[in-house]
């Protein structure tokens, strides 16, 4: 199933699970993500790269606790756990097309 809500929710599994290839695999190839601090990711090398360390320790997991969907766009409220010495709170913007996540905003 393609629904953008599923290969969301298929990412933060992967990402729960610290299964580094089963989440980039949820990206598109040309993936684009506009993080919070204003730099990008571009690219699933990059994204592999950026997320491999974090992986390895297994230190990282998000909870939703609110979801909205609308056309390709899924819309996360998302409490990062593992990633500073509180959870972090943020909104992301996750656009799915055909079948991957090609776009990515962390707000917050």
């Amino acid at each position: 199933m393609n629904e953008p809500s599923t290969i969301v929710e298929r990412q933060l599994d992967a990402y729960n699970t610290h299964n580094l290839e089963a989440f980039v695999n949820t990206y598109a190839p040309d993936v684009r993500i506009d993080r919070r601090d204003g730099s990008q990711i571009t690219g699933r090398e990059a994204l592999r790269d950026a997320y491999a360390d974090q992986f390895a320790k297994g230190r990282c997991r998000a909870e939703i606790t609110a979801r909205m969907t609308e056309g390709d766009w899924v819309i996360d409220h998302e409490m990062a756990h593992g990633l500073a010495d509180e959870p972090i709170r943020v909104l992301v913007a996750y656009r799915v097309r055909t079948g991957l996540i090609d776009r990515v905003h962390f707000f917050g």
